[in-house]
């Protein structure tokens, strides 16, 4: 699935997209150490990289969970990720996680990945819920969640434990295949 909005576009994760990674979560470390701790420590170094493309490629084939990265058209400069995650093929449920580079935030861009990948999930993936848990900090992600269209649904307490941090309370939104 690839999909191109503005000047942006996103697809799969790719082996070749390792160097791409490793330079993005160096970049937004201070950005990504909180609520994508694993993402960052994976991808620290061109090695730990390359392994982790590698598997998240693999994931990706096996459908248990998608990677999907946000570029620039003209540069293909990585600027973003989002993840469908937590897939539940029985329930026929999948959560969502992003993240964007801090010279990308505001523009919009990951609400647009997220329209088109809820879109493809429904049509392709054939999945009825959609889900995004974000802390209610997180103001951009709970913006996200409301600009697609997804709705507060309940705190889910204890939901989550960032590094070095107490468990938090996060918010749940989810997302209803309409058709």
């Amino acid at each position: 699935m690839t999909a191109t909005f503005d000047t942006y576009y996103i697809s799969p994760i790719q082996e070749k997209d390792a160097w791409k990674l490793c330079d993005f979560v160096v970049a937004n470390e201070d950005r990504l150490k909180r609520f994508f701790p694993q993402t960052l420590a994976l991808n620290q170094t061109p090695d730990l990289a390359k392994h982790f493309a590698k598997t998240k490629v693999k994931e990706f084939e096996q459908k248990e969970e998608f990677l999907f990265t946000l570029k620039e058209n003209e540069t293909n400069a990585l600027v973003g990720l989002v993840y469908l995650k937590e897939l539940d093929w029985n329930k026929k449920q999948g959560e969502f996680a992003y993240a964007i580079g801090y010279p990308f935030e505001g523009k919009g861009i990951t609400s647009n990945a997220v329209k088109a990948l809820s879109n493809h999930a429904f049509t392709n993936l054939g999945l009825e819920v959609l889900q995004i848990i974000a802390h209610k900090s997180n103001v951009s992600s709970v913006q996200v969640a409301k600009k697609c269209a997804f709705t507060w649904q309940k705190t889910l307490q204890n939901k989550f434990t960032p590094p070095g941090e107490n468990p938090l309370d996060m918010e749940l939104y989810e997302l209803y295949n309409e058709r």
